[in-house]
């Protein structure tokens, strides 16, 4: 696939994310979904942003380790579509063209939500970064799981994935960004 692919007409699986707030459910919504997928005969990968592939881990490792606030928000977004870019190459695209349903637990809403809103960098500039890193490529579906910040962060102390979030609440409780758009990016 070449480096500025993103457009599904050559892919036949189907690409759902799910987007949120700390302790929404995302996981869980996402494993319920894949155990119903399955039954119906589907092939489903479920997968992770900023993760889902070995680069995109290593990558997750820098922004979720560490001191909160420790990258200014041009470099945090920058990190997030590195892995971003690396987890499309390496898990999601080939998936889907092997006619495979990909589940995502956060996508792109996540950083217009974090990096944007949250930590103040202009919506222009994650738009051209997404241009330039995924291309036309968006989900088949997004699904956003709304809850109130007091009400979720006290569920991340260990999520479905099996992964302490607690800096991730330490950052989340900081910047308190507003929920995510409903529209499409």
């Amino acid at each position: 696939m070449p480096w500025w692919a993103g457009s599904k007409t050559d892919m036949a699986g189907r690409f759902i994310t799910f987007e949120g707030g700390e302790g929404a459910g995302k996981s869980t919504q996402l494993k319920l979904l894949a155990e119903s997928l399955r039954q119906s005969g589907l092939d489903v990968v479920l997968t992770r942003e900023p993760g889902g592939s070995t680069g995109a881990e290593d990558i997750r490792r820098l922004l979720v380790e560490g001191e909160p606030g420790r990258w200014d928000a041009m470099t945090e977004t920058l990190l997030h579509f590195a892995a971003r870019r690396d987890h499309l190459v390496r898990t999601v695209w080939p998936a889907l063209s092997d006619g495979k349903w990909v589940l995502c637990d956060r996508f792109a809403d996540s950083t217009t939500a974090y990096q944007g809103s949250g930590h103040g960098l202009p919506a222009h500039a994650i738009e051209q970064i997404y241009a330039l890193t995924v291309g036309a490529f968006r989900p088949d579906l997004t699904i956003i799981l709304d809850q109130p910040v007091e009400e979720g962060l006290p569920r991340t102390v260990t999520s479905a994935w099996g992964w302490s979030s607690t800096a991730a609440c330490a950052k989340a409780s900081s910047t308190s960004p507003p929920p995510i758009p409903t529209a499409a990016p």
